[in-house]
């Protein structure tokens, strides 16, 4: 056994030991125990929520966004031009229950919103035309 094949070896025993101790620490809160249940919200310094203008956009189904996802009539996710995709937040309109989402599409929206929803979401959400949601990160 050449020294290079060994050398190769050692290094990818490290990658797996690394790659191990990464999946152990994001399945554990820290007490030893799994983390279960959906993330929760973080709540804004204060204890609120962010609030912001959004708006159900018209759906291209069948094409991927630039975030690679897949367009279906079921899609539940919000497009956001800073945010990066797969973050996942929190929406709220009004006295509808929150809903836990993530960032589906990366591009610029319509001028004065922040969030532009599928129209799954905005059925969910009970949102018509543009209106002031509530929103928060999930951890």
């Amino acid at each position: 056994m050449s020294a290079a094949s060994v050398q190769r070896q050692v290094a990818l025993a490290g990658v797996a030991l690394l790659a191990a101790i990464v999946a152990l620490a994001l399945t554990s809160h820290g007490n030893g125990q799994p983390i279960t249940g959906l993330p929760q919200p973080v709540p804004v310094a204060g204890g609120g929520w962010y609030t912001a203008l959004a708006g159900a956009e018209r759906a291209r189904y069948g094409h991927r966004t630039r975030c690679g996802y897949l367009l279906k009539p079921g899609t539940v996710g919000v497009t956001e031009s800073v945010l990066p995709c797969g973050v996942l937040i929190y929406v709220s309109y009004k006295d509808s229950p929150h809903i836990l989402t993530k960032v589906i599409d990366r591009r610029p929206v319509v001028p004065g919103r922040k969030f532009d929803l599928t129209p799954k979401l905005a059925e969910e959400l009970g949102v018509d035309g543009v209106q002031r949601i509530r929103w928060v990160y999930a951890r």
